[in-house]
């Protein structure tokens, strides 16, 4: 009798077996595709502005060959993990490659194109530096403008970001209750470099991230529009995000700057603040206008103090480093609400 059962218990298992195994495997596989085109997703958006399309394999080649001008050794993970590392990581003698290339922009131009493919980045500097493109692989082509235009290299140094630190940044596209909704991500500009006793930590054009958390159309009795943001992080040089707020601070430098430029505190940004300080950002919208503006201006600050990756500025272009210019505390650019 006891044969029996243990007989019928092993079947048991073994029938069960066959329906979890092959599901569990499956799972596994999945995950590991999703990883994968995550991986190569994010490469292209460096490299190009956006996923490709095609095999994995044919578009990871053409990728290491726009960077690097050959296809690296090892398997796809190692492939896909190396150029990943080389254009974001940085190790311990060298910044990534985004860090430098950065480095290089803010000190050609003055400001850095993080929104921009990396090629058209590239491009870009070299018509301002050698007055055409040069082609060839894009890590090379960086490294003859490093060598250009800043000699003595670019290195990162450990850089501690203080509390409250003042950011100022403007709204990159126009935002309409119309066409955004809860979630979406939005996108700000870094309109004044970030420096932190002589190194650089985030220069102007570095992207602050943010994100839609309310929308309300207009409503009855002449109650306007209402827009809440809710902002994240400051992407400076590394990349590294440090997260930013609303906070105590950044109302006092919006209002010491509104006053400077003849605007009342609260309309800088075009809107009347609400909501707790330090939260989210909301914002009404006031009488006809269902629209924040293109080009407005919002002033946020740095939560605890942050370890991040800086550039020690050299002596012989410390001299001519400038803060932002605010022309106008409000944008100009509208769209059709």
């Amino acid at each position: 009798m006891r044969r029996h059962i243990t007989t019928l218990v092993i079947a048991f298992i073994c029938a069960i077996s066959m329906f979890l195994v092959p599901a569990t495997a499956e799972e596994t596989v999945d995950v590991v595709d999703t990883a994968v085109f995550q991986t190569l997703d994010r490469i292209e958006t460096i490299v190009y502005g956006a996923p490709q399309s095609g095999g994995l394999l044919p578009r990871l080649s053409k990728a290491e060959k726009d960077v690097f001008g050959r296809e690296l050794p090892g398997s796809l993970t190692e492939r896909q993990t190396a150029i990943h590392d080389f254009l974001e990581k940085e190790t311990a003698t060298q910044p990534s490659l985004l860090f430098k290339l950065a480095v290089v922009e803010w000190a050609v131009a003055r400001e850095a194109h993080p929104t921009w493919p990396l090629s058209k980045r590239v491009e870009t500097l070299e018509s301002i530096t050698d007055g055409t493109a040069t082609g060839g692989a894009l890590s090379a082509r960086i490294e003859r403008m490093i060598a250009k235009t800043l000699p003595e290299g670019v290195l990162s140094t450990s850089t501690s970001l203080p509390a409250t630190t003042i950011v100022k940044a403007s709204l990159s596209k126009t935002l309409s209750v119309r066409n955004i909704k809860v979630d979406d991500k939005i996108v700000l500009k870094l309109i004044e470099d970030v420096i932190v006793n002589g190194n650089l930590v985030a220069p102007k054009g570095s992207r602050v991230l943010a994100h839609i958390s309310k929308v309300k159309p207009p409503r009855s009795f002449g109650r306007g529009s209402e827009i809440d943001i809710e902002f994240d992080s400051l992407e400076a040089l590394g990349p590294n995000f440090v997260l930013v707020k609303i906070g105590e601070s950044a109302k006092k430098a919006m209002e010491a700057d509104a006053a400077l430029y003849g605007a009342a505190g609260a309309s800088i940004a075009g809107a009347v603040l609400l909501g707790p300080l330090g939260l989210a950002g909301g914002f009404l919208i006031r009488g006809s206008d269902k629209q924040i503006k293109e080009g407005t201006i919002f002033y946020v600050e740095t939560g605890d103090t942050a370890n991040v990756s800086g550039y020690k500025i050299p002596g012989q272009i410390s001299s001519i480093v400038t803060s932002g210019d605010i022309s106008a505390p409000q944008g100009s650019s509208p769209v059709n609400p």
